[in-house]
């Protein structure tokens, strides 16, 4: 006679446990995710698209040791600020984990190879351009609204933190992917950075109408610095003078557009994040970070590393750890970790107009 009371009690304990969870998740902050393949956890996955990172030994140093589509040897940025945030992963949209309580987590909805211009990673075919993601974006919202009602939805997007990483592709794989391009013959690299901040401003713009209201928006790293670029272009290792040029060129513009924008709506909505100098601190300096290197790739092949992608034959180091560069384009997860801590943490000369942490301060008031 005692068994079904048992029953009874755990099958009440487990019910309100998983209310418990449900209010939670519900309470914490969303974090969303647009962009290219520096914050793509695995959307390209379930696209048929070359650019994917789904073979080792991409996923080495993940929890699993296996592949998850992430470009990198283990988390990547969004994970990572994420777990200094306190806050769950989140997942690839195209995911069919991503459901029920998931979507209150979040979602991530970047695509490697994207840029903020449509033409730009033509090469990598069914890719999930930027304002496909925000087609999927609405779609979720939809999803949300299913699960919360349309009122807590709203609230629930509005609270979020978001982060936008777009630019880079624009200019290693469309303005420079070749001696002489459409755009290069189209336009000098100022008259190009002009251009893609132009389009950058309708991007955000479209985010801010989709409900968006507080965006770590990431300039471009130094582009001419890369394992790629150095196999590809450089005579003596050194950083290629062409491309560090355009992304001084764009940065500058990209953070007087979101100031603009910020004016424009009456709240810092749009905080930019000095990707180039984060980078810049430990590839002039890497022993100053524990590395060994900042030019050489630790999966790759050829000059630095830097030739072709990371795939089962590369070469790879033994320790990542002592790594800049994790294959030929993104950093390794120990280098994104410095990356998310200035995020969090850095002066006004990487984070404008405050870092991630003051961010957290000031909306926990809210």
């Amino acid at each position: 006679m005692v068994m079904p009371k048992f029953r009874v009690t755990v099958a009440i304990l487990v019910v309100a446990l998983t209310a418990l969870a449900a209010e939670k998740a519900e309470g914490a902050r969303a974090f969303f995710v647009f962009g290219d393949s520096l914050v793509d956890s695995g959307n390209n996955n379930y696209l048929a698209t070359p650019a994917r990172a789904d073979s080792p030994p991409y996923g080495i140093d993940y929890p699993t040791h296996r592949p998850t589509g992430r470009f990198s040897n283990g988390f990547n940025l969004p994970d990572i600020i994420s777990q200094r945030i306190g806050s769950e992963p989140t997942l690839p949209y195209l995911s069919p984990q991503l459901s029920g309580q998931k979507l209150l987590v979040g979602a991530n909805f970047a695509s490697a190879g994207i840029g903020i211009l449509n033409d730009t990673g033509i090469q990598f075919v069914g890719i999930i351009r930027i304002f496909q993601q925000f087609e999927l974006f609405q779609q979720y919202q939809r999803r949300l609204s299913g699960l919360v009602g349309a009122a807590r939805a709203e609230k629930i997007v509005n609270g979020a933190l978001v982060l936008m990483t777009l630019g880079g592709n624009d200019f290693v794989n469309n303005y420079f992917a070749t001696p002489v391009t459409v755009r290069s013959r189209q336009f000098t690299v100022p008259q190009f950075s002009s251009y893609l901040v132009s389009e950058y401003r309708k991007i955000l713009t479209r985010l801010y109408e989709l409900g968006a209201r507080r965006v770590l928006v990431t300039g471009t790293g130094p582009l001419g610095c890369v394992p790629s670029q150095l196999a590809q272009r450089s005579r003596n290792g050194e950083c290629v003078p062409e491309l560090q040029r355009a992304a001084q060129i764009f940065n500058p513009l990209l953070v007087q557009m979101t100031q603009e924008l910020n004016a424009q709506v009456g709240s810092d909505v749009f905080v930019t994040v000095n990707a180039f100098q984060m980078n810049m601190d430990f590839i002039t300096n890497p022993q100053r970070f524990g590395f060994v290197t900042s030019k050489v790739a630790c999966c790759g092949q050829g000059a630095y590393n830097g030739v072709g992608q990371c795939n089962p034959l590369s070469n790879l180091c033994p320790n990542r750890d002592i790594y800049a560069f994790w294959d030929p384009f993104h950093p390794t997860q120990r280098a994104l970790g410095f990356i998310v801590q200035q995020i969090l943490s850095g002066p006004t000369q990487y984070m404008s107009p405050m870092n991630l942490t003051t961010i957290m301060a000031l909306d926990s008031t809210i």
